[in-house]
């Protein structure tokens, strides 16, 4: 989620910038988040805006207090969607939070399945570019993720069939080649049976009920950019946070 940081109230706008600095790598789990002294000091807040800092970054599941220790910095256990990679992309130049990793499974050019092709908005059976990937942290796979691409994308982006990872995801990469830049999303989920296709990849079986996010993506000219369908791992969280002042 974007945040108009000037708009937040003090304490929001604090724990905001400290997330982003724990989601960029600069403040790792255990580190120690900045203190209510440090807080009144460096930003010219009261003690008691400096304080519900830290209870901000505990209720979100980026901070913990250890007795002995302090306040410490941590990650959220929950599920990185499409979505949160492509505005990590864009804050800290990496789609990944600290401990993540991707294997990439499969990139080709495919022939548009019905499903596929009603949302790239093609005829069944055109030629349209297909990635998948699994992404995995040290808890294991986090989920099993594949994008959809217009086929005509490939003259432009070769890369994208390649089965090689991309410097900038498919959105960076994109929006490099062709100017084309993902301003509109939809999210769509729901619980979906796992195809026999990804179920190995998830180590479930075959029709093991899961939680499914599809996206859709839209760039500047309102031309869909790519269709996905992420497929989570059993036991993961899938959050979002909001701010409603």
């Amino acid at each position: 989620m974007v945040e108009n940081l000037p708009a937040l109230p003090p304490y929001r706008r604090i724990a905001a910038e400290i997330k982003r600095r724990i989601e960029g790598g600069e403040l790792q789990p255990g580190d120690r988040i900045p203190s209510v002294r440090e807080i009144v000091r460096d930003e010219g807040v009261s003690v008691a805006t400096a304080t519900r800092v830290a209870s901000v970054l505990r209720a979100d599941g980026y901070a913990e207090t250890i007795p002995g220790i302090g306040t410490v910095a941590r990650m959220p256990s929950k599920i990185t969607t499409g979505p949160d990679r492509l505005q990590l992309q864009r804050t800290t130049g990496s789609g990944f939070r600290p401990g993540e990793r991707v294997e990439i499974i499969s990139a080709e050019t495919v022939p548009a399945s019905p499903e596929v092709a009603d949302a790239l908005e093609v005829e069944v059976g055109a030629q349209i570019i297909q990635r998948r990937r699994r992404y995995l942290d040290e808890e294991g796979v986090i989920a099993l993720s594949t994008s959809w691409l217009p086929g005509e994308l490939v003259k432009a982006a070769p890369e994208l069939a390649n089965p090689g990872p991309l410097p900038k995801m498919t959105f960076g990469l994109i929006e490099d080649r062709t100017g084309r830049r993902a301003v509109k999303r939809r999210d769509e989920v729901s619980i979906e049976s796992l195809p026999e296709d990804v179920a190995p990849l998830l180590d479930q079986e075959p029709g093991t009920p899961v939680l499914s996010m599809a996206n859709h993506y839209w760039d500047q000219h309102g031309q869909l950019t790519e269709y996905a369908r992420d497929y989570m791992a059993p036991g993961r969280v899938l959050a979002a946070d909001y701010d409603l002042e």
